[in-house]
């Protein structure tokens, strides 16, 4: 069954990879070689609107990465594929089973468009 979201098309899922998980978003991305006075503003900024529990950044060079909540409520450092991102959270749950090799752990995260 697709919830209000899903149809209406407000947001887009994509497949992350788990790099490795921190206690907060900051450190999340930081680990992800974010620089910590980026990484604070990109927090801060998304806190009034931040209901998905992910935060999105791109590095130079073009390389995308996440830091997502964890149902634990850790922050999991994520290489992001928005390329791969699609309308349906059950297509990206797919294409992240396709991404996940030897051992590696993954997640859906939740892009506001």
């Amino acid at each position: 069954m697709m919830n209000s979201e899903e149809k209406s098309g407000s947001h887009r899922f994509f497949p992350a990879i788990v790099c490795g998980e921190c206690d907060s978003p900051v450190d999340a991305l930081v680990a992800l070689c974010v620089a910590r006075d980026e990484a604070m503003d990109l927090v801060a900024a998304s806190w009034p609107c931040n209901d998905t529990g992910c935060i999105l950044a791109v590095l130079d060079g073009g390389r995308t990465v996440a830091a997502i909540r964890t149902p634990e409520g850790r922050w999991a450092a994520c290489n992001a594929f928005l390329g791969q991102a699609s309308s349906s959270r059950l297509e990206a749950e797919r294409n992240l089973q396709q991404l996940i090799r030897r051992g590696r752990r993954g997640y859906v995260g939740m892009q506001n468009v």
